[in-house]
């Protein structure tokens, strides 16, 4: 696996990666990660194309969802303690 392109944004880190001809998108925030898997075949212009797909409202639909995420977690870890 080798890393293409590492992309800012203010809440979480993004990271590009090339592996067995798909290109994995990951992003971190915290403890909390999000991957997605896409075949290199359903793109037109490569990486290039992986930068499309990462528009606002993607983003902010990953944003909402890093949310979601770590108030499961919180419930869970209640749960557990209490």
């Amino acid at each position: 696996m080798r890393v293409v392109a590492e992309l800012p944004h203010p809440d979480f880190k993004i990271t590009i990666m090339s592996m067995n001809q798909k290109f994995i998108v990951k992003m971190e925030q915290g403890t909390l990660e999000q991957t997605f898997k896409i075949p290199e075949m359903d793109l037109t212009d490569g990486v290039n194309s992986v930068f499309e797909l990462l528009d606002e409202e993607f983003l902010a639909k990953v944003s909402a969802r890093f949310k979601e995420m770590g108030q499961d977690y919180q419930d869970a870890y209640y749960r557990y303690n209490y």
